[in-house]
């Protein structure tokens, strides 16, 4: 069973269909992308996981249970976290700051050992914001701002992890050790989820891909196949994705 299901949702808006029976499942210790153009429901997916949106039908299931009626805060604490493709930082307060509330916050139900204090310096240095620890989060350029949502979600302990576009902003070098981080917690057993348009940083990182295209499921496979297929070359990808054209 994986750590994480998505059963059959669908999200409807009025008339607007915005999610078309989708099931999606994301294992623990795997990197799971999910893409596709832009409107294609991705977020609107990730609003009904994290329980920010109610679907009009299907489920969400994690760890055996099904959440799909609890608020997100009862999320948050069975191990479920995300960052948000605009920011969502405490811009007045610093970065270091920013991760002690979280992590003060988890500690009720993480039990966590180490102080706020201390976890949240951890992973500063993690994400390598350490040189930023004093530094107000709304003084950040944005590619930092991205790794310091990434840090506060980690300080939730979270067994679930949905990025929204968080390679947005960063540079070259910056995404490079984000899929560095991104694998590592993959290999702590945490259930990656990522939603991204930089289709390197996806193709190199993720072991499976579920491609959206207006709210349904239009493929799913391993990124070789994804890269391959023509629904999705003519959709999304452009034919320059063909295994060899692009690395």
């Amino acid at each position: 069973m994986a750590l994480l299901e998505i059963a059959d949702v669908t999200v409807t808006f009025g008339g607007l269909v915005a999610v078309d029976d989708v099931s999606i499942e994301a294992d623990g210790g795997r990197i799971t992308g999910l893409i596709g153009p832009n409107g294609a429901g991705k977020t609107t997916l990730f609003n009904v996981v994290t329980g920010l949106q109610r679907p009009t039908r299907g489920k969400v299931v994690m760890d055996g249970e099904d959440i799909t009626g609890l608020p997100p805060y009862q999320r948050a604490r069975r191990g479920m976290a995300r960052t948000f493709q605009r920011l969502e930082l405490f811009g007045s307060l610093t970065v270091r700051e920013n991760v002690e509330v979280a992590a003060s916050i988890a500690r009720r139900w993480t039990q966590a050992q180490e102080t706020p204090a201390a976890l949240a310096g951890r992973l500063i240095e993690r994400v390598g914001l350490g040189a930023e620890a004093g530094t107000r989060a709304d003084a950040l350029p944005t590619g930092q701002g991205r790794l310091l949502e990434l840090a506060r979600s980690l300080a939730t302990t979270p067994r679930v992890l949905l990025l929204d576009e968080p390679a947005s902003g960063q540079s070259t070098t910056e995404t490079e050790h984000f899929a560095e981080l991104l694998r590592a917690l993959a290999s702590e057993g945490v259930a990656v989820v990522l939603v991204e348009h930089d289709m390197n940083l996806v193709m190199n990182v993720c072991e499976y891909i579920h491609v959206l295209d207006f709210g349904a499921l239009l493929a799913a496979g391993t990124p070789e196949s994804i890269r391959n297929d023509p629904a999705v070359l003519t959709a999304y990808l452009g034919s320059e994705w063909q295994t060899g054209a692009v690395t």
